[in-house]
């Protein structure tokens, strides 16, 4: 299970399916979800659906590229689909995200750690 969690820390851009996740914890697609949500307190989808907001939030935060650009670029395929799940997770849209945060002078990990989202 860690394994496949660390591919998606690593490679959360990438289109990661629980077929190819499952070959990577050398268990069956199943077991791979039944084990991944009690090890981990959330689906494999989640989870990466998570780990690719967070990144977001990050951009959102720290550039001033489009939100359509961070879409694609954190592994989205749709602006749709990344507004509503950003939304879903954060609360707010990522619009709305950006106009709110603030990154003055604080240590991006601490930033990281206070705007992490619970899920």
């Amino acid at each position: 299970m860690l394994r496949a969690r660390d591919v998606m820390d690593r490679d959360y851009a990438r289109a990661l399916d629980v077929p190819a996740l499952a070959r990577v914890a050398h268990v069956s697609e199943a077991h791979f979800t039944r084990t991944f949500r009690a090890a981990f307190g959330e689906t494999p989808h989640r989870y990466l659906q998570r780990r690719r907001v967070e990144r977001a939030m990050f951009l959102l935060r720290e550039t001033d590229r489009s939100v359509t650009d961070i879409c694609f670029e954190v592994g989205f395929g749709s602006p749709g689909t990344f507004s509503r799940t950003f939304h879903g997770i954060v609360g707010r849209s990522p619009r709305a995200y950006r106009k709110e945060a603030v990154a003055a002078g604080v240590p991006t990990c601490f930033t990281m750690a206070w705007m992490r989202p619970s899920g």
